[in-house]
Protein backbone atom coordinates (compact mmCIF):
# COMPACT_ATOMS: atom_id res chain seq x y z
CA UNK A 1 0.00 0.00 0.00
CA UNK A 2 1.74 3.29 -1.25
CA UNK A 3 1.82 5.73 1.59
CA UNK A 4 -0.47 9.02 0.67
CA UNK A 5 0.86 12.36 -1.10
CA UNK A 6 2.14 14.71 1.24
CA UNK A 7 3.03 17.94 0.71
CA UNK A 8 6.81 16.92 1.26
CA UNK A 9 7.02 14.94 -1.51
CA UNK A 10 6.90 17.50 -3.82
CA UNK A 11 4.55 16.71 -6.29
CA UNK A 12 3.82 19.30 -8.74
CA UNK A 13 1.50 19.30 -12.33
CA UNK A 14 1.03 21.34 -15.04
CA UNK A 15 -2.21 23.54 -15.44
CA UNK A 16 -1.89 21.88 -18.86
CA UNK A 17 -2.10 18.74 -17.93
CA UNK A 18 -4.85 18.27 -15.67
CA UNK A 19 -6.37 21.14 -17.92
CA UNK A 20 -5.82 18.60 -20.98
CA UNK A 21 -9.73 18.77 -22.78
CA UNK A 22 -8.42 15.29 -24.94
CA UNK A 23 -8.46 17.12 -28.36
CA UNK A 24 -5.52 15.36 -30.57
CA UNK A 25 -4.70 16.02 -34.20
CA UNK A 26 -7.56 13.48 -35.30
CA UNK A 27 -10.73 14.45 -33.27
CA UNK A 28 -12.19 17.81 -30.79
CA UNK A 29 -12.20 17.90 -27.11
CA UNK A 30 -13.79 15.03 -24.62
CA UNK A 31 -13.90 16.94 -22.15
CA UNK A 32 -15.20 20.71 -20.76
CA UNK A 33 -12.75 23.25 -19.99
CA UNK A 34 -10.94 23.48 -16.60
CA UNK A 35 -11.66 26.11 -14.30
CA UNK A 36 -8.10 27.18 -12.62
CA UNK A 37 -9.64 27.26 -9.34
CA UNK A 38 -10.96 24.27 -8.90
CA UNK A 39 -7.73 22.66 -10.59
CA UNK A 40 -5.75 23.88 -7.81
CA UNK A 41 -8.02 22.88 -4.65
CA UNK A 42 -8.52 19.47 -6.35
CA UNK A 43 -4.49 19.31 -6.43
CA UNK A 44 -4.73 20.36 -2.96
CA UNK A 45 -7.08 17.61 -1.94
CA UNK A 46 -5.12 14.69 -3.50
CA UNK A 47 -1.67 15.88 -1.82
CA UNK A 48 0.53 17.62 -4.71
CA UNK A 49 2.35 20.68 -3.77
CA UNK A 50 2.44 22.77 -6.79
CA UNK A 51 0.83 23.79 -9.79
CA UNK A 52 2.81 25.40 -12.75
CA UNK A 53 1.38 26.42 -16.19
CA UNK A 54 2.49 28.69 -19.35
CA UNK A 55 1.00 31.60 -19.50
CA UNK A 56 -1.96 30.97 -22.17
CA UNK A 57 -2.71 27.96 -19.93
CA UNK A 58 -3.79 30.85 -16.87
CA UNK A 59 -5.32 33.71 -19.05
CA UNK A 60 -5.89 33.58 -23.37
CA UNK A 61 -3.85 34.79 -25.82
CA UNK A 62 -3.12 38.49 -26.40
CA UNK A 63 -6.24 38.38 -24.06
CA UNK A 64 -6.74 42.10 -22.39
CA UNK A 65 -4.88 43.35 -19.17
CA UNK A 66 -8.16 43.62 -17.52
CA UNK A 67 -8.82 39.49 -17.94
CA UNK A 68 -5.22 38.65 -18.03
CA UNK A 69 -5.34 40.41 -14.15
CA UNK A 70 -8.50 38.94 -13.39
CA UNK A 71 -6.97 35.24 -13.98
CA UNK A 72 -4.03 36.30 -11.96
CA UNK A 73 -6.12 37.05 -8.87
CA UNK A 74 -7.76 34.55 -8.92
CA UNK A 75 -4.76 31.78 -8.82
CA UNK A 76 -3.69 33.89 -6.19
CA UNK A 77 -6.42 33.47 -4.34
CA UNK A 78 -6.66 29.79 -4.86
CA UNK A 79 -3.29 29.22 -4.18
CA UNK A 80 -3.55 31.22 -0.58
CA UNK A 81 -6.52 29.53 0.45
CA UNK A 82 -4.91 25.89 -0.08
CA UNK A 83 -1.11 26.21 0.64
CA UNK A 84 -0.11 25.28 -3.07
CA UNK A 85 3.23 27.23 -4.57
CA UNK A 86 3.81 27.89 -8.33
CA UNK A 87 7.43 26.57 -8.34
CA UNK A 88 7.90 26.68 -12.03
CA UNK A 89 6.80 28.86 -14.71
CA UNK A 90 6.84 28.75 -18.72
CA UNK A 91 6.02 30.19 -21.55
CA UNK A 92 3.69 29.61 -24.66
CA UNK A 93 5.57 30.06 -28.26
CA UNK A 94 4.49 27.02 -30.11
CA UNK A 95 0.32 27.55 -30.10
CA UNK A 96 -0.59 30.65 -31.77
CA UNK A 97 -0.14 30.90 -35.40
CA UNK A 98 2.47 33.69 -35.12
CA UNK A 99 5.05 30.96 -33.91
CA UNK A 100 4.40 28.62 -36.86
CA UNK A 101 8.48 28.86 -37.36
CA UNK A 102 9.35 29.06 -34.04
CA UNK A 103 9.75 32.07 -31.57
CA UNK A 104 13.45 32.90 -30.56
CA UNK A 105 14.63 30.92 -33.98
CA UNK A 106 12.18 31.95 -36.74
CA UNK A 107 13.40 33.31 -39.77
CA UNK A 108 10.91 36.23 -39.61
CA UNK A 109 12.91 38.85 -37.07
CA UNK A 110 9.66 40.95 -35.56
CA UNK A 111 8.52 37.27 -34.33
CA UNK A 112 11.66 36.92 -32.44
CA UNK A 113 11.31 40.03 -30.75
CA UNK A 114 7.40 39.63 -29.81
CA UNK A 115 8.51 36.00 -28.71
CA UNK A 116 11.43 37.34 -26.42
CA UNK A 117 8.38 40.31 -25.03
CA UNK A 118 6.25 37.76 -24.33
CA UNK A 119 8.65 35.18 -22.62
CA UNK A 120 9.94 38.36 -20.14
CA UNK A 121 6.34 39.11 -19.19
CA UNK A 122 5.89 35.52 -17.85
CA UNK A 123 9.39 35.55 -16.42
CA UNK A 124 7.99 39.03 -14.26
CA UNK A 125 4.89 37.00 -13.66
CA UNK A 126 6.77 33.94 -12.49
CA UNK A 127 8.88 35.80 -10.41
CA UNK A 128 6.01 37.83 -8.77
CA UNK A 129 4.31 34.10 -7.83
CA UNK A 130 7.50 33.00 -6.18
CA UNK A 131 8.96 30.55 -9.07
CA UNK A 132 12.19 29.68 -9.15
CA UNK A 133 12.66 28.24 -12.61
CA UNK A 134 11.49 29.33 -15.61
CA UNK A 135 11.48 26.53 -18.25
CA UNK A 136 11.82 27.06 -22.22
CA UNK A 137 10.57 24.37 -24.36
CA UNK A 138 11.13 25.46 -28.43
CA UNK A 139 8.32 22.65 -29.78
CA UNK A 140 8.37 25.53 -32.99
CA UNK A 141 12.34 25.76 -33.03
CA UNK A 142 13.15 23.47 -35.77
CA UNK A 143 12.13 22.87 -38.99
CA UNK A 144 11.04 20.27 -41.97
CA UNK A 145 12.96 21.14 -44.33
CA UNK A 146 16.78 21.28 -44.37
CA UNK A 147 17.21 24.56 -46.64
CA UNK A 148 14.34 26.02 -44.89
CA UNK A 149 16.75 26.62 -41.90
CA UNK A 150 19.96 27.94 -41.04
CA UNK A 151 20.63 25.83 -38.19
CA UNK A 152 23.90 27.81 -36.83
CA UNK A 153 22.13 30.61 -37.01
CA UNK A 154 18.79 29.63 -35.21
CA UNK A 155 21.20 28.66 -32.27
CA UNK A 156 22.90 32.25 -32.67
CA UNK A 157 19.52 33.42 -32.00
CA UNK A 158 18.49 31.15 -29.82
CA UNK A 159 21.59 32.16 -27.77
CA UNK A 160 21.25 35.46 -28.06
CA UNK A 161 17.50 35.34 -26.49
CA UNK A 162 18.64 33.38 -23.73
CA UNK A 163 21.71 35.45 -23.34
CA UNK A 164 19.19 38.71 -22.67
CA UNK A 165 17.08 36.63 -20.17
CA UNK A 166 20.18 36.04 -18.04
CA UNK A 167 21.17 39.47 -18.22
CA UNK A 168 17.68 40.67 -17.28
CA UNK A 169 17.42 38.57 -14.08
CA UNK A 170 21.14 39.48 -13.08
CA UNK A 171 19.89 42.95 -13.22
CA UNK A 172 17.05 42.87 -11.80
CA UNK A 173 18.51 40.58 -8.92
CA UNK A 174 15.64 37.90 -9.41
CA UNK A 175 16.29 34.44 -8.07
CA UNK A 176 15.17 32.31 -10.76
CA UNK A 177 16.96 29.96 -13.37
CA UNK A 178 16.12 28.63 -16.78
CA UNK A 179 15.75 25.05 -17.72
CA UNK A 180 16.29 24.10 -21.25
CA UNK A 181 13.36 21.07 -22.22
CA UNK A 182 14.45 18.79 -24.82
CA UNK A 183 12.88 17.23 -27.31
CA UNK A 184 13.57 15.20 -30.51
CA UNK A 185 10.67 16.13 -32.93
CA UNK A 186 6.61 16.90 -32.58
CA UNK A 187 5.33 19.40 -33.63
CA UNK A 188 8.06 20.25 -35.62
CA UNK A 189 9.67 17.52 -37.82
CA UNK A 190 13.34 18.52 -36.29
CA UNK A 191 13.61 20.41 -33.19
CA UNK A 192 16.61 22.17 -32.00
CA UNK A 193 18.59 21.01 -28.88
CA UNK A 194 16.70 17.93 -29.50
CA UNK A 195 18.48 15.69 -26.21
CA UNK A 196 19.92 16.53 -22.55
CA UNK A 197 23.36 16.00 -24.33
CA UNK A 198 22.59 18.88 -27.27
CA UNK A 199 20.73 21.17 -24.32
CA UNK A 200 23.84 20.43 -22.23
CA UNK A 201 26.59 21.35 -24.84
CA UNK A 202 24.64 24.42 -25.82
CA UNK A 203 24.71 26.01 -22.20
CA UNK A 204 28.32 25.84 -22.23
CA UNK A 205 28.14 28.64 -25.11
CA UNK A 206 26.22 31.19 -23.28
CA UNK A 207 27.49 33.87 -21.42
CA UNK A 208 25.90 33.02 -17.99
CA UNK A 209 25.73 29.06 -17.68
CA UNK A 210 25.59 29.08 -14.14
CA UNK A 211 21.94 30.06 -14.69
CA UNK A 212 21.17 27.44 -17.19
CA UNK A 213 20.18 24.00 -16.90
CA UNK A 214 17.45 21.15 -18.50
CA UNK A 215 14.36 20.42 -17.65
CA UNK A 216 14.23 16.82 -19.13
CA UNK A 217 11.09 14.92 -20.12
CA UNK A 218 10.56 11.07 -20.04
CA UNK A 219 8.96 11.11 -22.83
CA UNK A 220 11.01 13.05 -24.84
CA UNK A 221 14.11 11.49 -24.48
CA UNK A 222 12.69 7.98 -25.07
CA UNK A 223 11.11 9.12 -28.37
CA UNK A 224 15.13 9.48 -29.64
CA UNK A 225 15.04 5.71 -28.01
CA UNK A 226 17.47 7.08 -25.39
CA UNK A 227 17.66 6.10 -21.47
CA UNK A 228 16.00 8.69 -19.49
CA UNK A 229 18.03 7.32 -15.99
CA UNK A 230 20.89 7.75 -18.20
CA UNK A 231 20.29 10.91 -19.12
CA UNK A 232 19.27 12.16 -15.84
CA UNK A 233 22.41 10.58 -14.28
CA UNK A 234 24.95 12.88 -16.48
CA UNK A 235 22.42 16.07 -15.60
CA UNK A 236 23.28 15.45 -11.98
CA UNK A 237 26.61 14.72 -12.35
CA UNK A 238 27.22 17.87 -14.40
CA UNK A 239 25.18 19.96 -12.03
CA UNK A 240 22.53 20.71 -14.37
CA UNK A 241 19.04 18.91 -13.62
CA UNK A 242 17.36 22.01 -12.57
CA UNK A 243 13.63 20.64 -13.40
CA UNK A 244 12.08 17.19 -14.35
CA UNK A 245 9.41 16.11 -16.05
CA UNK A 246 7.54 12.99 -15.28
CA UNK A 247 5.36 10.27 -17.65
CA UNK A 248 4.91 7.56 -19.43
CA UNK A 249 5.98 6.13 -22.74
CA UNK A 250 6.29 3.05 -24.80
CA UNK A 251 8.83 3.05 -27.18
CA UNK A 252 9.67 5.14 -30.43
CA UNK A 253 6.46 6.54 -31.57
CA UNK A 254 4.61 10.02 -30.85
CA UNK A 255 4.93 11.84 -27.59
CA UNK A 256 2.46 9.74 -25.51
CA UNK A 257 2.77 11.22 -21.79
CA UNK A 258 1.23 8.53 -20.15
CA UNK A 259 0.52 8.28 -16.74
CA UNK A 260 4.19 8.01 -14.87
CA UNK A 261 5.70 4.65 -14.88
CA UNK A 262 2.91 3.64 -17.73
CA UNK A 263 5.35 2.62 -19.71
CA UNK A 264 9.23 1.52 -19.60
CA UNK A 265 8.40 0.46 -15.99
CA UNK A 266 12.09 -0.86 -15.57
CA UNK A 267 13.99 2.67 -16.22
CA UNK A 268 11.05 4.30 -13.99
CA UNK A 269 12.43 2.05 -10.91
CA UNK A 270 16.00 3.07 -11.90
CA UNK A 271 15.13 6.72 -12.33
CA UNK A 272 13.16 7.22 -8.70
CA UNK A 273 16.19 5.13 -7.31
CA UNK A 274 18.53 7.93 -8.69
CA UNK A 275 16.45 10.58 -7.92
CA UNK A 276 15.80 9.73 -4.32
CA UNK A 277 19.39 8.14 -3.15
CA UNK A 278 21.70 9.33 -6.03
CA UNK A 279 22.93 5.77 -7.57
CA UNK A 280 25.03 2.68 -6.23
CA UNK A 281 27.69 4.51 -5.31
CA UNK A 282 25.37 7.29 -3.56
CA UNK A 283 26.36 10.89 -5.11
CA UNK A 284 24.19 13.68 -6.40
CA UNK A 285 20.11 13.29 -5.72
CA UNK A 286 17.88 15.25 -6.65
CA UNK A 287 15.97 17.87 -4.40
CA UNK A 288 13.64 19.64 -6.91
CA UNK A 289 9.87 19.22 -7.73
CA UNK A 290 8.69 16.05 -9.25
CA UNK A 291 6.96 17.58 -11.82
CA UNK A 292 4.14 15.24 -13.87
CA UNK A 293 4.16 16.63 -17.12
CA UNK A 294 1.77 13.81 -18.57
CA UNK A 295 -2.05 13.96 -20.57
CA UNK A 296 -4.89 12.43 -18.98
CA UNK A 297 -6.57 10.36 -21.79
CA UNK A 298 -9.30 11.63 -23.81
CA UNK A 299 -11.34 8.61 -22.90
CA UNK A 300 -11.64 9.78 -19.72
CA UNK A 301 -14.32 11.93 -17.86
CA UNK A 302 -13.13 14.61 -15.23
CA UNK A 303 -13.35 11.81 -12.20
CA UNK A 304 -10.64 9.81 -14.69
CA UNK A 305 -8.49 12.92 -15.06
CA UNK A 306 -7.98 13.59 -11.20
CA UNK A 307 -7.54 9.03 -10.86
CA UNK A 308 -4.92 9.93 -13.44
CA UNK A 309 -3.30 12.86 -11.10
CA UNK A 310 -3.64 10.57 -8.13
CA UNK A 311 -1.74 7.57 -10.70
CA UNK A 312 1.34 9.35 -11.13
CA UNK A 313 1.75 10.43 -7.34
CA UNK A 314 0.55 6.67 -6.34
CA UNK A 315 3.39 5.33 -8.92
CA UNK A 316 6.16 7.46 -7.45
CA UNK A 317 6.04 6.41 -4.23
CA UNK A 318 5.40 2.63 -4.99
CA UNK A 319 8.61 2.91 -6.29
CA UNK A 320 10.02 4.91 -3.93
CA UNK A 321 9.51 2.08 -1.29
CA UNK A 322 10.88 -0.71 -4.21
CA UNK A 323 14.07 1.51 -4.83
CA UNK A 324 14.26 1.41 -0.74
CA UNK A 325 13.65 -2.59 -0.46
CA UNK A 326 16.19 -2.94 -3.26
CA UNK A 327 18.87 -0.82 -1.72
CA UNK A 328 18.17 -2.49 1.69
CA UNK A 329 18.71 -5.97 0.09
CA UNK A 330 21.84 -7.78 1.63
CA UNK A 331 21.15 -10.17 -1.49
CA UNK A 332 21.41 -6.91 -3.57
CA UNK A 333 24.63 -5.79 -1.96
CA UNK A 334 26.01 -9.08 -2.58
CA UNK A 335 25.24 -8.88 -6.06
CA UNK A 336 26.50 -5.34 -6.54
CA UNK A 337 30.19 -6.16 -5.05
CA UNK A 338 30.05 -9.68 -6.89
CA UNK A 339 29.04 -6.91 -10.59
CA UNK A 340 31.80 -4.55 -9.24
CA UNK A 341 29.29 -1.80 -9.42
CA UNK A 342 31.88 0.43 -6.32
CA UNK A 343 35.26 -0.54 -8.13
CA UNK A 344 34.08 1.79 -10.92
CA UNK A 345 34.08 4.78 -8.01
CA UNK A 346 38.43 4.11 -8.23
CA UNK A 347 40.40 6.03 -9.59
CA UNK A 348 41.96 4.07 -12.84
CA UNK A 349 45.46 5.41 -11.92
CA UNK A 350 46.47 5.50 -8.66
CA UNK A 351 47.26 8.06 -6.19
CA UNK A 352 50.19 10.36 -8.00
CA UNK A 353 50.77 7.54 -10.64
CA UNK A 354 51.13 9.29 -13.56
CA UNK A 355 51.00 8.16 -17.49
CA UNK A 356 55.22 6.85 -17.20
CA UNK A 357 53.70 4.87 -14.76
CA UNK A 358 51.36 3.63 -16.59
CA UNK A 359 53.36 2.84 -19.33
CA UNK A 360 55.94 1.31 -17.21
CA UNK A 361 53.12 -1.29 -15.24
CA UNK A 362 54.03 -4.43 -17.38
CA UNK A 363 51.41 -5.89 -15.71
CA UNK A 364 48.48 -3.22 -17.02
CA UNK A 365 49.40 -4.58 -20.63
CA UNK A 366 52.25 -6.78 -21.71
CA UNK A 367 51.40 -9.52 -18.51
CA UNK A 368 47.93 -8.83 -18.30
CA UNK A 369 46.17 -11.76 -18.84
CA UNK A 370 42.80 -11.15 -21.16
CA UNK A 371 42.29 -14.59 -21.51
CA UNK A 372 40.53 -15.69 -18.53
CA UNK A 373 37.42 -12.90 -19.89
CA UNK A 374 37.00 -15.67 -22.06
CA UNK A 375 34.01 -18.48 -20.83
CA UNK A 376 35.05 -16.30 -16.95
CA UNK A 377 35.21 -13.40 -14.74
CA UNK A 378 31.54 -12.69 -15.55
CA UNK A 379 29.72 -9.60 -14.02
CA UNK A 380 26.93 -10.89 -12.96
CA UNK A 381 24.67 -8.27 -14.44
CA UNK A 382 21.57 -10.43 -15.05
CA UNK A 383 21.52 -11.47 -11.72
CA UNK A 384 21.48 -8.07 -10.58
CA UNK A 385 18.60 -7.07 -12.93
CA UNK A 386 16.91 -9.87 -11.80
CA UNK A 387 16.91 -8.78 -8.42
CA UNK A 388 15.87 -5.33 -9.55
CA UNK A 389 12.97 -6.94 -11.15
CA UNK A 390 11.57 -9.14 -8.39
CA UNK A 391 11.69 -5.73 -5.96
CA UNK A 392 9.88 -4.07 -8.49
CA UNK A 393 6.87 -6.68 -8.63
CA UNK A 394 7.25 -6.85 -4.98
CA UNK A 395 8.45 -10.64 -4.98
CA UNK A 396 11.29 -10.07 -2.66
Amino acid sequence: MAPTPTREDKFSFGLWTIGYNGADPFGGPTRAPLDVVHGVEKLAELGAYGLTFHDDDLFAFMTTDAERQKQIDRLKQALADTGLIVPMVTTNLFSAPVFKDGGFTSNDRVVRRFAMRKAMRQLELGVELGAKTFVMWGGREGAEYDSAKDIRQALERYREAVNVFAQYVTDKGYDIRFAIEPKPNEPRGDILLPTVGHAMAFISTLEKPELFGVNPEVGHEQMAGLNFASGIAQALYQGKLFHIDLNGQRGIKYDQDLAFGHGDLHNAFALVDLLENGGPSGGQAYDGPRHFDYKPSRTEDENGVWDSAAANMRTYLLLKERAAAFRADPEVKEALEAARVAELSVPTLGEGETYDDLLADRSSYEDFDHEQYFNGKGFGFVRLQQLATEHLLGAR
